[in-house]
């Protein structure tokens, strides 16, 4: 057994009792208070790897800070099957474990997933095959793609969409499902980001996740199966405060500045594609005109989107409420389809800028739309659905208006030059087969 001086933890230097070869994946299942669950997991995913996955593999339990006899189940199952270690911290938390065991690895694809294994393992090769091949460098399973099928509660339906859609909307992130149990990293990757990722929980691989896209990496999903442990102990009402305080801190951190986005972007992102800044499209003008072209369309639909909202939330809600939160929501969604779409603009740079400043301009349409609110309320203390509607699309009308002038000229006005994402491999790395052929020779 191998002890680390500076953080405590215990990792295992033989695994089944033999000298196995290096392994190309590194399965990571992150464990605390799991001794019923452990051992049946560990067989199953053994077994799996063993017949289906063509590389040298190595499973490893990331116990931390367990009070049951977790500890003991790992480690009499490391000691019967090869290629099984266990590593031991000292205290509790998902995304610690998970960083101190991938950085503890030297296979060059690192994988993690939750000890249920609720995600069907027919997924695994589809996972970490495009990062064995290098054409990705990040991989996550996803249980919102059209072509999963997922078995699980409307509760946690609910909760799940819900979450991806604020991370979406806050995070400005394309990534459909973030929570998803079932991920996997290229270990040079996992070097260069996971000392920048702060969160040392259930927030841990989201924080990842969003801080690659930003850095321009290439995140490939992969739908899966998914069936839902009804005897999960996860706190969601928890975790859910938790998540909301780490897009709070991501916020905050990328207006600051304080994460070296660019930097990472320029080591190891993609470089852009030659192309033209907009996809032509028949019949719309280029520059200026093509501009208010595009604006005026998402503008429509982004106004009928505003209505049918406010319509259906002023059953619930007083009008100025109903304003606000069918307001925020258009807002938000208008803002990122205006960046893509309108100004040519891509990949997650400058995205969370583009959403402040976009909020500033929602908050001028709010006082325009309020202000014709409380005109018409002043003017007829009763006002029919119509009449407000009236004065809302008035409202809305002038907002449009100083909403493309605040957006070309403040919001997106050095947002000319595009992100493309590109398919050569980035300046600096390593192509993940270029490492395989000893591996292999030893499977």
């Amino acid at each position: 057994m191998l002890i680390d001086a500076s953080t405590d933890v215990m990792i295992a230097d033989r695994v089944g009792g033999a000298e196995l070869p290096l392994p190309v994946v590194d399965v990571v299942i992150p464990v605390h208070d799991e001794e019923t669950d452990l051992e049946p997991c560990l067989r199953r995913l053994h077994a799996h790897l063993s017949e289906q996955l063509p590389y040298p593999f190595r499973i490893t339990v990331a116990e931390n800070a367990s009070t049951d006899s977790t500890v003991a189940v790992a480690r009499r199952v490391a000691a019967e099957l090869p290629g099984v270690r266990l590593v031991e911290l000292p205290e509790a938390g998902r995304g610690r474990a998970l960083r101190t065991a991938w950085l503890a690895s030297e296979a060059p694809v690192l994988v993690y997933m939750d000890v249920d294994l609720s995600t069907d393992l027919a997924a695994l090769l589809p996972l970490v095959a495009p990062l064995i091949s290098g054409h990705s460098d990040l991989a996550i399973g996803t249980r919102l793609a059209p072509s999963s099928r997922v078995v699980r509660g409307a509760k946690r339906e609910v909760i799940s969409r819900g979450y991806n859609l604020l991370l979406r909307g806050a995070l400005a992130t394309r990534l459909s499902d973030a929570q998803c149990g079932f991920k996997a990293i290229r270990a040079d990757v996992a070097a260069q980001l996971l000392p920048l990722v702060e969160d040392t929980g259930w927030f841990f691989d989201t924080e990842l996740l969003v801080l690659a896209e930003r850095c321009g990496l290439r995140i490939h999903e992969v739908p899966v199966d998914w069936v839902d442990d009804p005897d999960s102990r996860v706190d969601i009402v928890a975790t859910a405060k938790a998540d909301v305080a780490g897009i709070v801190r991501m916020l905050r951190a990328l207006a600051a500045g304080r994460l070296p986005v660019a930097e990472l972007r320029a080591q190891l992102g993609r470089s852009p594609l030659p192309g033209p800044l907009l996809d032509p499209v028949p019949g719309v003008p280029a520059g200026l005109v093509g501009q208010l072209v595009r604006f005026a369309v998402i503008g429509v639909l982004s106004t009928l989107a505003y209505l049918v909202l406010f319509v259906l939330l002023r059953g619930a809600l007083h009008a100025q409420a109903a304003n606000l939160v069918a307001l925020g929501f258009t807002a938000v969604a208008n803002t990122a389809a205006n960046r893509r779409v309108t100004f040519g603009i891509r990949g997650g740079a400058g995205a969370a800028r583009a959403q402040v400043q976009g909020l500033v301009v929602f908050g001028l349409g709010l006082a325009l739309t309020s202000g014709a609110l409380a005109g018409v309320h002043a003017l007829a203390p009763n006002p029919g659905r119509s009449t407000e509607l009236a004065a809302l699309i008035a409202a809305n009308a002038l907002a449009t208006l100083l909403r493309f002038v605040l957006l070309r000229a403040w919001v997106f006005r050095s947002g000319t030059a595009p992100s493309l994402g590109g398919d050569s491999l980035p300046r600096g790395r390593v192509n993940v087969r270029g490492d395989l052929p000893s591996a292999l020779s030893q499977r």
